[in-house]
C-alpha cells in the first residue's frame, strides 16, 4: 500500500535513510509485535515502537500502575496510579501515534492462553521479570517459530539478545535450569537504576525493528551485556545447545509444561529444605506474638542496610542475608527467632540457613515488612 501524505511527513526521517526507505517503513506498518509486560522494559519499547510506526502492538500485563513504578516506567504518569498498565500504555502510545493499533491483554500469561495469543503476532518482545514466564515465553516461541527479543535488568546491569530458532540458540540454551527459588532477588527486592530499563528497552526495540525490516545484523547468537556503573558494553557469543530439551536435535519437551513447578514455585513439601519444612506466620500472627511475648522473641531483619534506613521495626536486629553465615554466632540457638525481609523471599532462605546451623525455633514472617506496613501499621513507608 502507498504511504499517505500524513505518513510520509510523520516517518520522513526514516524514509530518507537508504537503510529504511519506503519499503522498510511499509514493513514496519505491516508488522505485528507483542510486548510481554508494560513495566520498566515495556515502557521504552511501547513508546519507541509506536512512534516508529509498528502497525500493531499487543501488550500483555495483568498489573496496575503503582507509585513505585514511576521511577522507571515512563509510559505511565502519576495520574495513572491505580489504572491497569495496559490501558495506560495504550493511551500513551496512541497519544504519540494514533495510527498504531494497540491490542491489550490484561491477563497473566499461562500455558493455556499463550499459544492462542502468540500465533497472531510476528515478533515477541520479552519484558518480564520472573523466570517461569521467561521459560514459558521461550518455549512457546520455539514451538511457533517466532523470533524472541530478550532483555533483563537488575540494579546497574542489563542484557539483551535475540533468540531465533532454528537459526540460533533459545533461552534454555543460555539458562538450562532456573536458579533455586529466592536465590536471585527481584527488582522489587534488589532495586534497579531507573534509567537502566530505558537503555536495555531501547536496545530491544532496535533489534525488533531490524528484524521487522530485515535489515542489519541482529543479536542472534550474541548476548550484549551492559554495566551502567562502568558504562561498559561486553559481548558474549552464544552457542546453540544440541542437547537443548526444547530446540535441540532430539527435544524432550514437545509441549508446554508446568512452569511454576519447573521453577520451584508452589511445590509445597517438595520445596522444603532438607532440614525440614519452613514454618511461616502471617504478619497478623507475628503481631500477636510481639504483643503477648514482647521481649521474649528475637526479630531478625535480613534486608540490606539501605532498606533498613528506609524503614525498620524498632525491635529488630539487622543482619543482611549475604552476611548471615559469617555472623550466625551473634544469634542464640535457644531464642525463638522470627525472620523477615521485604516480602518474605530472602527471609525464607535465611530460615533454611539457620536450620542448617541447628536453630530449631525459627519462623519466617510471610510478606515481610511490606505486608506489615500494609496490614498492621499503614504509617510506615512502603518501597
Amino acid at each position: 500500500m502507498a504511504l499517505s501524505n500524513e505518513q510520509i511527513q510523520r516517518y520522513s526521517r526514516h524514509l530518507i535513510m537508504p537503510e529504511v526507505g519506503v519499503d522498510g517503513q511499509e514493513k514496519l506498518l505491516n508488522t505485528k509485535m507483542l510486548l510481554i509486560g508494560a513495566g520498566g522494559l515495556g515502557s521504552p519499547l511501547g513508546l519507541y515502537l509506536g512512534a516508529a510506526g509498528v502497525g500493531t502492538l499487543g501488550i500483555v500485563d495483568f498489573d496496575m500502575v503503582d507509585q513505585s513504578n514511576l521511577q522507571r516506567q515512563i509510559i505511565h504518569s502519576t495520574a495513572d496510579i491505580g489504572r491497569p498498565k495496559v490501558e495506560s500504555a495504550k493511551a500513551r502510545i496512541n497519544s504519540i501515534n494514533p495510527e498504531v493499533k494497540v491490542n491489550t491483554y490484561q491477563i497473566r500469561l499461562t500455558r493455556d492462553n499463550i499459544m492462542d495469543i502468540f500465533k497472531e503476532y510476528d515478533i515477541i518482545v520479552d519484558g518480564t521479570d520472573n523466570f517461569q514466564t521467561r521459560y514459558l515465553v521461550n518455549d512457546a516461541c520455539v514451538f511457533l517459530k517466532k523470533p524472541l527479543i530478550y532483555g533483563s535488568i537488575f540494579r546497574f546491569d542489563g542484557q539483551c539478545t535475540v533468540f531465533k530458532t532454528p537459526e540460533g540458540p533459545c533461552y534454555r540454551c543460555l539458562y538450562p535450569e532456573p536458579p533455586p527459588p529466592g536465590m536471585v532477588p527481584s527488582c522489587a527486592e534488589g532495586g534497579v537504576l531507573g534509567i537502566l530499563p530505558g537503555i536495555i528497552g531501547v536496545m530491544q526495540a532496535t533489534e525488533a525493528i531490524k528484524i521487522a525490516m530485515g535489515r542489519g545484523e541482529p543479536l542472534i547468537g550474541r548476548l550484549l551485556l551492559f554495566n551502567a556503573m562502568e558504562m561498559r558494553f561486553r559481548e558474549v557469543k552464544l552457542q546453540k545447545d544440541p542437547d537443548c530439551p526444547v530446540c535441540g536435535k532430539n527435544p524432550s519437551i514437545k509441549e508446554l509444561i508446568d512452569y511454576d513447578l519447573f521453577c520451584g514455585i508452589g511445590r509445597g513439601q517438595e520445596a522444603a529444605p532438607e532440614n525440614g519444612h519452613i514454618e511461616e506466620v502471617t504478619v497478623k500472627e507475628f503481631k500477636k506474638v510481639l504483643d503477648s511475648k514482647k521481649d521474649k522473641v528475637f526479630v531478625l531483619d535480613v534486608r540490606e542496610q539501605e532498606e533498613w534506613q528506609i524503614v525498620h521495626l524498632p525491635q529488630a536486629k539487622l543482619i543482611p542475608l549475604a552476611n548471615l553465615r559469617e555472623r550466625v554466632n551473634e544469634l542464640d540457638t535457644a531464642d525463638e527467632i522470627y525472620v523477615h525481609c521485604k516480602m518474605g523471599g530472602r527471609s525464607a532462605k535465611a530460615v533454611k540457613i539457620l536450620k542448617e546451623y541447628g536453630f530449631k525455633k525459627v519462623k519466617n514472617v510471610a510478606g515481610g515488612i511490606d505486608a506489615w506496613a500494609n496490614e498492621i501499621d499503614p504509617s510506615l513507608p512502603r518501597y
